[in-house]
């Protein structure tokens, strides 16, 4: 269990992050077009999983647009906005915003991925969904940047997920 706070009160995850150096938990999530999606959809690619409670706040739509700018050209690179929101409301906000280099997915159908990655909040007002936290997997899904946000309402340190990223 890792406690972080939203807004200065302390809430509380289900485990931590994977450790950096091992194998990256597989997944299945849902993409835009409601088909399901694995570690294995983009073999051979870095992956950034930008976890965020949901694109409907102002702190997980601004990180969202930050790694999107910072996608553009990173061919061997995917980046991954993972959140609690539907599918539709996801592909909405990413077309409205004119994201075109993050990839919005959708825990709808289990919370298995917020518990495998020990990022599930228990307790308080959005326990249930994810807190926010940035994994960096190498082209082999191997971790190799974590961060686990301390406060909900603040945004990731962009500069060491990109530099983890390479």
């Amino acid at each position: 269990m890792a406690t972080v706070t939203l807004q200065g009160n302390p809430i509380h995850t289900n485990g931590g992050l994977p450790s950096v150096g091992s194998a990256a938990p597989d997944f299945r999530l849902v993409d835009k077009d409601l088909n399901d999606v694995s570690l294995a959809t983009w073999p051979g690619k870095k992956k950034l999983l930008n976890i965020v409670p949901s694109l409907d706040t102002g702190v997980c739509a601004a990180s969202a647009r930050r790694f999107d700018s910072e996608m553009a050209g990173k061919a061997d690179a995917v980046a991954l906005v993972v959140s609690a929101d539907l599918p539709f409301a996801s592909g909405r906000f990413c077309s409205h915003e004119g994201l075109a280099n993050v990839l919005p997915l959708s825990m709808m159908r289990s919370r298995d991925f917020a518990r495998d990655y020990g990022v599930l909040i228990t307790d308080g007002p959005l326990a249930g969904i994810a807190a926010r936290a940035v994994v960096v997997l190498d082209a082999d899904d191997r971790v190799v940047y974590t961060q686990l946000v301390p406060e909900i309402t603040a945004e990731p340190d962009y500069d060491a997920a990109l530099a983890a990223l390479g």
